[in-house]
């Protein structure tokens, strides 16, 4: 499993470039012992092009780094902290104070993002709540960030084809009333989009170049005259789908995570919204060896020692 992910990485990413693609960012994990200082982490996204950062949890020692770094930043809640931040808006107002006032105007803040894949789940009825009293304590503060949450593909009950996506019915009850909220406003919904791990689950019924994007790849889906060539854009489409029958119309979708090459694709938006280009943030930043053992031990762009597992050009505008 771990070699094949590294093949395929190695097919994919080496080489590939952006043209003119804004809004590639790449995830800050910090799940191992031995990875640089966020001074030097923060100095790496720079020296490499890479324009946002994704953070899983708040940290003021990476948050410290970030001032003045011209990053735009997606900053994340822990889970476990999800429902005290739903009843309790003082916790709220406390958390935006330790964690958001004292570095805004010297961080560019895209996102918070209250919860990561926890609908459905025992915290799922927390998230609106949670998104609400941060929304609350921003204004309070005088501040503008916009508040949204990450949800998992997993929380469709239908993926295809994609024209039929929808939420399941145990999904479908926290998020639209989410998706009502986000909006109102006109704040994305984060999704994390992982088509290796279809891949790997059932590699007998998805072929490989599907689901890693591969140039040379032949349709392998047929919806209603559309042919996807690729995994990402007909679960995007999916997604997307399944937000219209949600009533979220028009609701812009952020791929928060992702571990195929998109670098160079999102660009083009996908079939069902041509030309749209499609915020997305890579996963992940750095191999982390406190990871469970396996697959995503290696899901990093480089090693703990800042070398290049795979060069990947992040650079706006290059060929």
């Amino acid at each position: 499993m771990i070699a094949l992910w590294v093949t395929a990485c190695g097919l994919l990413l080496c080489g590939c470039s952006i043209s003119g693609v804004e809004g590639i960012g790449v995830n800050y994990g910090m799940i191992g012992n031995n990875l640089p200082s966020p001074d030097k982490v923060v100095a790496l996204y720079r020296a490499s092009n890479i324009t946002d950062i994704r953070l899983f949890h708040p940290d003021t020692t990476v948050l410290g780094a970030l001032r003045g770094s011209g990053l735009g930043v997606v900053l994340g809640t822990l889970n476990e902290d999800l429902a005290r931040l739903a009843s309790d808006a003082s916790f709220a107002a406390s958390w935006v104070q330790s964690y958001v006032q004292p570095f805004a105007g010297a961080v560019r803040f895209r996102y918070i993002n209250a919860g990561n894949e926890v609908i459905p789940g025992d915290d799922a009825a927390s998230v609106l709540p949670a998104m609400k009293n941060l929304e609350s304590a921003l204004r309070a503060a005088g501040l503008s960030v916009p508040v949204t949450t990450v949800i998992a593909t997993s929380v469709l009950g239908s993926s295809y084809p994609p024209s039929q996506g929808a939420f399941s019915e145990a999904a479908l009850p926290t998020v639209s009333p989410i998706v009502s909220f986000l909006a109102s406003s006109g704040t994305p919904l984060l999704v994390n989009v992982y088509p290796y791990f279809a891949y790997s689950a059932d590699p007998s019924s998805v072929p490989l170049d599907y689901a890693l994007l591969s140039p040379s790849a032949s349709a392998a889906v047929t919806d209603g005259g559309v042919a996807y060539s690729n995994m990402f854009d007909a679960i995007l489409d999916a997604v997307y789908a399944a937000l219209e029958k949600a009533g979220g119309q028009g609701l812009e979708v952020v791929v928060s995570e992702t571990g195929n090459n998109l670098v160079r694709h999102v660009g083009r938006g996908t079939l069902r919204l041509p030309g749209k280009a499609v915020e997305t943030y890579i996963f992940a930043m750095f191999n982390e060896n406190q990871k469970p053992e396996g697959v995503e031990q290696n899901f990093g762009l480089f090693q703990p020692d800042m070398s290049e597992v795979y060069h990947v050009d992040f650079s706006a505008g290059s060929s």
